[in-house]
């Protein structure tokens, strides 16, 4: 197999890649095309009331995954841009590439799965760049996404208030346990493991997913929402962490009633990770009026979305507190580190 030479893309091969890979869009003025050097998106009018859009911009890097790195890169950018209550619109890409490792194969399938994601979420991809650079041992991906809202839609992680029921939505941790198994497989079989369950936890990947964007949406759709929040590294309990600290506020949850994967506990106990400290990408926050849970709850089970109403906003002087059966309220669990990086 020949593999590329370090440098840009040979033009001929990136023009075929991104005529197969691109969807159109009509407000993408100049999109991903060689010779030009940046994306034009047509902001002049939108069909947002009351007055026009707010433009959402997020960006992140894939750095744990290796397998379907394509596909991780748009899920977890438009992820945080759906829990603004926005809609994901517009991706671009950083591929960086190992030198003296990539071949064309590798190039296409990093595309078809940037694609793939774009087209399940009706993003389009809008432009980026893609290099073969020295010092690398494995393909990295940065993506921006961008998205817009109505002013009256915008809903922000600080957005919790005091008396909100704090909500889990979906399950956790689907990113951590799918990671554990698409890059320990070998490890795993070594362990014993059965085939089974391994091809059944990396398929968490797609299905239940990392995408919280349509239960985002549909949450902001049911109730006014004070704040959303999607919690990536350090799990769950980081995202709680997160959550207060953005508000200025307290909380009091009790961790039990957290949706997780069995699994992802299973996993937990074999490599001796706590399955609320591990990368939860695929788990929504939120929180609410009390008042609105149950029209939350009805909506969620007609779509046959996991809900647990997990504990309650408090004022910021009672703290962060977790319950514990036997030692009642004690501070919430914290992780300096993910728990996926004890065995990465």
């Amino acid at each position: 197999m020949t593999m590329l030479s370090t440098g840009k893309l040979p033009p001929a091969l990136l023009d075929r890649l991104l005529h197969r890979f691109s969807l159109p869009d009509e407000r993408l003025l100049v999109g991903p095309r060689s010779g030009e050097d940046a994306a034009v998106i047509d902001f002049r009018t939108t069909a947002l009331p009351p007055a026009g859009s707010l433009l959402i911009a997020k960006t992140d890097p894939i750095t744990f995954a290796t397998d379907e790195i394509g596909w991780y890169a748009v899920h977890v950018n438009a992820n945080d841009v759906a829990t603004m209550g926005a809609r994901p619109r517009w991706f671009l890409a950083t591929v960086l590439l190992p030198a003296g490792q990539t071949s064309v194969a590798l190039v296409e399938s990093i595309f078809a799965q940037i694609h793939a994601a774009c087209a399940d979420l009706g993003i389009a991809l809008a432009g980026g760049h893609t290099e073969i650079t020295h010092g690398l041992d494995r393909p990295l991906v940065c993506g921006t996404l961008l998205g817009e809202v109505a002013p009256n839609d915008l809903v922000m992680t600080a957005g919790a208030q005091v008396g909100d029921a704090v909500l889990f939505i979906r399950q956790a941790p689907i990113e951590g346990a799918a990671l554990i198994a698409r890059e320990k497989a070998a490890d795993l079989r070594r362990r014993g493991v059965d085939e089974a369950f391994i091809g059944r936890v990396q398929g968490f990947l797609h299905d239940p997913g990392i995408s919280v964007v349509r239960a985002a949406q549909l949450v902001c759709s049911q109730a006014p929402v004070h704040s959303l929040h999607d919690p990536t590294e350090g799990g769950v309990a980081t995202g709680l962490w997160e959550v207060a600290a953005a508000a200025g506020v307290g909380l009091q949850v009790d961790l039990a009633l957290v949706p997780l994967l069995p699994e992802a506990v299973t996993l937990g106990q074999l490599y001796g990770l706590d399955p609320l400290g591990m990368m939860a990408s695929g788990g929504l926050l939120a929180t609410v009026a009390p008042a609105d849970v149950a029209a939350l709850a009805a909506a969620c089970h007609a779509a046959a979305i996991p809900f647990a109403r997990i504990g309650q906003v408090v004022p910021a002087a009672q703290g962060v507190q977790e319950w514990h059966p036997q030692r009642g309220w004690v501070p919430l669990r914290e992780f300096g580190a993910d728990e996926l990086t004890k065995i990465f």
